[in-house]
């Protein structure tokens, strides 16, 4: 299967280098370029690709407001391009429906090894990227909402499950803390999914603090 990517980025230099890493993969091919929110939107209706790459912060149409109507719109997996020191909009581009972040300066091995990543189902949310996930969301002095009817509908393992995607462990890692294969890990993480309601594991991490489930610092 050959993966379709769309690259918006409104520095050129940025989008060409990650396309031509990208276009010599065998399995992935750069079906379009833009140099903003609006034409990547644009882009994405046309072609339609599997993965969109969206710089956060772009003219006219910021990469948020164009993951949010893009993932409202089709199944593209939505993945952003930051640099973590400058950009504070973790928390809105996760609700916005995004997959992941890249920095900027990403490693050839990893750009590729990330859109493999999301169009298989996973997300990238490093340890890293969770710990700032609580941050913003502590620092908007947000209060945890209750527990919904909905985690009620989870077993005591799905639970424990949501608690450690939560906490930003890998399948791997969930497996080795539950002691549990990987495949039954893979199958508590899609129950738990399917049960919520939710997008992906990032939204499951999100749904891990709003509920309360778990706290910041736990």
């Amino acid at each position: 299967m050959t993966i379709r990517v769309v690259i918006a980025d409104d520095q050129e230099l940025v989008r060409s280098g990650f396309a031509m890493i990208l276009s010599a993969q065998p399995d992935i091919e750069v079906v379009a370029e833009a140099g903003d929110g609006a034409e990547a939107v644009a882009a994405v209706r046309r072609h339609a690709p599997d993965v969109v790459l969206l710089d956060i912060r772009m003219p006219r149409m910021d990469g948020i407001e164009a993951a949010r109507t893009i993932c409202a719109e089709s199944g593209c997996k939505a993945v952003m391009l930051t640099t973590f020191d400058q950009d504070d909009y973790v928390y809105e581009a996760l609700h916005a429906g995004a997959s992941g972040f890249l920095l900027k300066d990403v490693r050839r091995d990893d750009l590729v090894h990330a859109v493999r990543v999301v169009v298989a189902g996973d997300s990238l949310l490093a340890p890293s990227v969770a710990r700032r996930l609580v941050a913003d969301f502590t620092s908007r002095g947000q209060a945890a909402a209750t527990a919904g009817p909905a985690l009620g509908a989870l077993t005591a393992r799905e639970r424990e499950t949501l608690v450690l995607l939560g906490r930003g462990l890998s399948n791997a890692e969930i497996a080795a803390e539950l002691v549990v294969s990987e495949h039954t890990v893979k199958t508590h993480v899609s129950n738990v999914l399917s049960k919520l309601g939710l997008r992906d594991r990032i939204q499951a991490v999100i749904c891990a603090y709003e509920t309360g489930l778990i706290a910041p610092g736990s």
